[in-house]
């Protein structure tokens, strides 16, 4: 593989890592800014969730197939994995909100619903955000770093 070939593998990557980073930026925003909550509506989240899901899939698809090695490896799939199960379990607890709803005259299976909203919940609003930032920040941390060590005129590569 050339090196320009490897040179275009590496931006897509790391364009795909910025417009995950922008879009989850965003999210947050309308959540915690209430000034951002006029000028979007409620579908934009589900669109940015759905978005999110995505680009952190292609992430952790291309860090695999891109075979990236070491910390880089683990804090990107880190990132595609946080972003992505952010919606996920953020899903799955309104999933088994509404099935303990349903079971709530069966007490076991009731309570049993109950325990996996809130696993599911602490999961979505703690671990996640958590995770993704860990990896946000090391993987910026790493490509920083790996600017530096490539020489400043690659023409004589070409």
């Amino acid at each position: 593989m050339g090196w320009l070939e490897t040179s275009q593998k590496e931006n897509t990557l790391t364009i795909i890592f910025y417009l995950l980073v922008v879009v989850f930026v965003l999210a947050i925003s309308i959540i915690f800014i209430p000034a951002f909550r006029g000028f979007i509506s409620g579908t934009f989240m589900i669109i940015s969730g759905v978005i999110l899901v995505i680009l952190g899939s292609i992430l952790i698809g291309l860090t695999l197939v891109q075979k990236v090695e070491g910390k880089l490896k683990k804090l990107l799939v880190l990132t595609g994995a946080s972003a992505t199960g952010f919606f996920v379990f953020a899903i799955l607890h309104n999933i088994f909100y509404a099935l303990e709803q349903i079971t709530s005259h069966i007490a076991i299976l009731s309570y049993l619903m109950k325990a996996f909203e809130v696993i599911f919940f602490l999961i979505a609003i703690f671990a996640c955000p958590i995770g993704f930032l860990i990896g946000v920040i090391g993987t910026i941390v790493m490509f920083n770093k790996k600017r530096k060590i490539l020489p400043k005129d690659t023409s004589d590569k070409l």
